[in-house]
């Protein structure tokens, strides 16, 4: 029995559901309410002490960490859909991209998240609420992560945050205008961790528009819509629509 405790499908919660769907296992979903604060709950809490999302349970083992959970998936199911190079080196090649977007693309593209999009939350919270909800984080860094946002994110690291999506960027052109993915092998584990934070750049009247654009990474453009193309992925955004998913809660 496979569980996934998960944000929905976004950011580094779509990482293991996009896989989930991609190798067609039977699973169920566990939608934690980020407007409730579900991930800092005690509830939650006893899954991943660390209060964070998505977290794997298989068969009673947890799994945390969005990438692990992609390769544990890989070295529980490899025979069904696999999404990991056969070749030794494409897999490295597959992993240079994962290690790039956990250790660099994910911190920028989430900074600018936050800023825009928890601030109003974090600001909207009595001083007392605020308080007591750090109280329940319990990752350190995420608590500075919170008090930036109800301050407001220092405007030179907003810059810095932009110019780093913008390397990030091109970047994924520079690969993604020469071939239809990011390993010449096909579509694997480097795309679908790559596609999860990428997802969004190109939305119209978004952050990002100024340099993610059908003019500048054209190819970056026809990649996001190949990816949400595939059946799996399409169907993944079809059925694990946020209010889907709070129907039996």
């Amino acid at each position: 029995m496979l569980t996934l405790y998960s944000f929905g499908p976004g950011a580094n919660s779509m990482k293991p559901m996009a896989t989930l769907y991609e190798k067609g296992l039977d699973f169920k979903i566990r939608f934690v309410d980020p407007s409730k604060f579900e991930q800092h709950s005690d509830w939650f809490k006893k899954i991943n002490p660390r209060g964070q999302v998505p977290a794997l349970d298989h068969d009673g083992k947890i799994v945390v960490e969005s990438t692990v959970i992609c390769e544990y998936l890989e070295d529980a199911f490899p025979d069904q859909n696999p999404l990991r190079p056969a070749d030794p080196y494409m897999r490295a090649q597959m992993r240079v991209w994962t290690k790039w977007v956990d250790e660099y693309f994910c911190w920028c593209v989430s900074t600018i998240g936050w800023h825009y999009g928890i601030r109003p939350i974090a600001q909207s919270m009595t001083d007392e609420a605020f308080e007591e909800h750090l109280k329940n984080v319990p990752i350190p860094e995420q608590k500075v992560k919170w008090r930036h946002a109800r301050n407001g994110f220092p405007q030179e690291l907003l810059d810095e945050e932009f110019r780093k999506v913008r390397v990030s960027a091109q970047r994924l052109e520079d690969t993604l205008s020469r071939q239809d993915y990011l390993l010449e092998s096909g579509f694997s584990l480097a795309d679908i961790c790559n596609f999860a934070i990428a997802n969004g750049l190109d939305r119209p009247g978004g952050w990002f528009n100024d340099f993610v654009n059908e003019k500048d990474t054209p190819g970056l453009i026809a990649w996001l819509k190949r990816v949400k193309e595939r059946p799996a992925i399409a169907k993944m955004f079809a059925e694990a629509k946020r209010e889907e998913l709070l129907k039996d809660r």
